[in-house]
């Protein structure tokens, strides 16, 4: 640890169930990518956190918000800059008659001065890189929580600058892949955020960043918005309403903005999909939505300002389907849990949670990760050929 930078501020993330992780272990920058998968039916789909140093291992449980020390760290008071909403009255909406082509370079001059290479020191000789994107005008910066994990020292250099400036990090989410981190400073230039409403399947889309480390400016790369809602495994547990997009996302990438073709961030990339022994990935990236990012970053200002939230605790082991159909599978049941109250069995199939699908067992962790202790859900499942309609009050995740 530098004996100059403050302890890291607190951890907030969730330690997942039901499945294994393999990862290889880290080295020197920049890195051959390292994989995780989970099995699908008969294939795997290998998810790859796009950063230079990533470790992990399997954990037990199904929770959120664990924060290790609360601090007392200042916290930007700033709000983070948003679009305006949508009118709800469609009849205020204005249709263009046409299409015009991704002007990258425009969108490019609207975000640059808010995006920031992250540099960080990892056990030993070992470095990575990563990227951020600035919140707020007082040096609030956020990025994937395994850009800075494990991180002895982080340092943040802004676009024009050629000296990098020591960076502390006030609070991280492994669950949900997300932290914020801090550097002096003020006058700093924020990015906007798109009205969660404007992110459609189809639309047009750039992500930014410090592709491999690359001296310079950041590597720019356009696609689509392929797909919304997905949820996928990475060492760090199950992230869930991702945007995908075929845009070009590389290690060195994580932390980046994925952004509209007016310059406002849809989503923070995070993953790309890679080929595997069993199965075939082009051009499947994933960023963190939008109106997930605005959740979270509430979270982690409030962690940061000690503010300490509990683990949600369902009390369930977890497998996939393996017939082609959707929903998670209950391996076991632990005795005097949530679960239990609520009547789930091994061999249910909870296909829903709040009526919002769920997509495997990554799918139930990340559901229920997101709720708090004494949330009441309602999970739809099925239990042979009877569907059945079950209330669980969840708990605080013992021990």
């Amino acid at each position: 640890m530098d004996p100059h930078l403050p302890p890291p501020g607190p951890r907030i993330g969730s330690p997942y169930l039901g499945y294994e992780q393999l990862l290889p272990p880290p080295v020197p920058n920049p890195p051959t990518p390292p994989t995780s998968t989970r099995r699908t039916g008969r294939s795997a789909l290998a998810a790859t956190v796009v950063t230079a140093f990533l470790a992990g291992a399997a954990g037990v449980g199904v929770g959120v918000w664990i924060v290790d020390e609360p601090s007392s760290r200042p916290v930007s008071t700033q709000p983070l800059t948003t679009a305006p909403p949508m009118p709800t009255n469609t009849a205020d909406l204005v249709v263009p008659s046409g299409v015009p082509d991704l002007d990258v370079p425009a969108v490019l001059s609207i975000i640059q001065d808010s995006v920031v290479t992250i540099s960080v020191d990892v056990g030993g000789p070992g470095t990575g890189t990563g990227t951020g994107v600035i919140l707020t005008s007082d040096g609030e910066i956020l990025t994937n929580a395994h850009v800075v994990d494990d991180a002895s020292s982080v340092r943040v250099r802004l676009r024009g600058e050629t000296e990098p400036r020591t960076a502390r990090v006030l609070a991280t989410d492994t669950g949900n892949d997300l932290a914020l981190v801090k550097i002096e400073g003020n006058g700093l230039e924020p990015a906007t955020f798109a009205d969660p409403a404007t992110v459609r399947i189809g639309n047009e889309v750039v992500a930014i960043g410090y592709a491999l480390g690359l001296d310079g400016g950041p590597s720019v790369t356009s696609g689509i918005i392929s797909a919304l809602d997905r949820t996928i495994v990475t060492a760090f547990g199950a992230l869930d309403r991702l945007i995908q997009t075929d845009a070009a996302i590389s290690s060195g990438n994580s932390g980046g903005p994925l952004v509209d073709s007016d310059g406002r961030v849809v989503g923070i990339n995070t993953a790309v999909a890679r080929s595997d022994s069993m199965t075939a990935a082009n051009n499947i990236s994933f960023a963190i939505g939008v109106a997930e990012v605005v959740r979270v970053v509430a979270q982690l200002r409030e962690a940061a300002a000690g503010t300490a939230r509990t683990e949600a605790y369902l009390g369930v082991g977890l497998g996939d389907r393996r017939d082609g159909g959707q929903g998670a599978v209950i391996t076991m049941v632990q005795e005097g849990s949530p679960a239990e109250r609520a009547g789930l069995e091994v061999d249910d199939i909870v296909v829903s949670l709040d009526q919002a699908p769920i997509d495997g067992q990554a799918g139930l962790i990340a559901a229920v990760r997101d709720r708090s202790p004494g949330d009441e859900v309602v999970l739809e499942v099925r239990r042979g050929d009877e569907i059945l309609s079950l209330t669980a009050q969840l708990a605080r995740r013992p021990g």
